[in-house]
């Protein structure tokens, strides 16, 4: 194993002992993770905070099952590869990001799925890539929407909206894209063609519609699936990531695994981004405060993408 500096044996990271509010966060020491064969470790710049983070912590996401051992929070990672197995791929330092095989709310991180960073992508830029991107591409793929059709998003200023917004108009679909009353001005300047959100949401898609609704993406959660159906007028291409109501409707629910997390697929949303793909940015907070990042994500409303600034 190669190091590109003296190894440390104990790291800052937050962990996760058991499960509750944003106060059962804790900034710990903890040993530093050594990378096993064809693995390498990340030297954390940057840590995405998503939706899925709290839900975790939350216990939304455990069955009623007690938490077994203290975990470290986090799925995306942006830093510099400190330390590499034999065989990895990748070499020390590399600047990288990705996912990460364990948690990145921390100094160090081993791997999960990475590539490297080109150098005029800044570590909040990147690190907000994976989770939307491969989220986003993988509805639009799921809806196989076509240049020429007419597509509406729901939550089209959100981190996996805004990013499915840009990506279909590329492509040449037009976009019908939901929003609250700040954010249209947003919508409209990437690409697509802003109304509400809220009631009356429906009659406002069909006053600016040229033609009949082809998809629906919902990125919102807020309800509107019956409605799209309507919409729609079936409920084929009506797809959510974040409404539970579609189990009981008979729609597709979309969640994203670990086999969507592939190389291939963040070079595919590095290409977009090379294609002119604009992201928005949040705050981004110190490792010691995540509770209050959490916080703010767990609102709803953050306005870009939430960071954790570990050095």
């Amino acid at each position: 194993m190669r190091n590109l500096r003296s190894v440390q044996t104990e790291m800052r990271a937050i962990t996760l002992a058991e499960y509750g509010g944003p106060e059962v966060l804790q900034l710990n020491d903890v040993p530093v993770p050594e990378p096993g064969p064809g693995q390498v470790r990340v030297a954390v710049r940057r840590a995405g905070v998503n939706p899925i983070d709290w839900k975790i912590r939350s216990g939304a996401m455990a069955g009623g099952a007690a938490l077994e051992k203290p975990q470290i929070p986090g799925l995306e990672v942006s830093g510099v590869v400190d330390a590499a197995g034999d065989g990895a791929e990748l070499s020390v330092g590399d600047e990288v990001f990705g996912w990460s095989a364990t948690g990145p709310y921390a100094e160090f991180a081993l791997g999960g799925t990475l590539i490297r960073k080109p150098a005029d992508l800044s570590w909040d830029d990147a690190v907000a890539l994976p989770v939307a991107g491969e989220t986003a591409l993988r509805v639009l793929r799921l809806l196989d929407v076509k240049a020429g059709e007419l597509l509406v998003i729901h939550g089209a200023s959100g981190a996996v909206g805004r990013l499915a917004t840009q990506i279909a108009v590329a492509r040449g679909v037009t976009v019908i894209g939901s929003a609250g009353q700040r954010n249209l001005d947003e919508v409209k300047e990437l690409g697509a063609i802003p109304v509400r959100y809220g009631d009356g949401w429906a009659e406002r898609v069909r006053e600016v519609a040229d033609r009949p609704v082809d998809a629906v993406f919902d990125t919102s959660g807020h309800g509107v699936l019956p409605e799209s159906v309507e919409l729609r007028g079936s409920a084929d291409r009506v797809v959510t990531i974040a409404d539970a109501a579609a189990f009981e409707l008979g729609l597709p629910f979309s969640s994203g695994g670990q086999e969507g997390q592939t190389t291939e697929v963040l070079h595919e949303i590095l290409s977009q981004v090379r294609g002119g793909l604009r992201i928005a940015q949040g705050k981004s907070y110190p490792l010691a405060e995540a509770a209050a990042a959490q916080e703010e994500s767990q609102g709803g409303h953050p306005g870009g993408k939430l960071t954790i600034a570990v050095s």
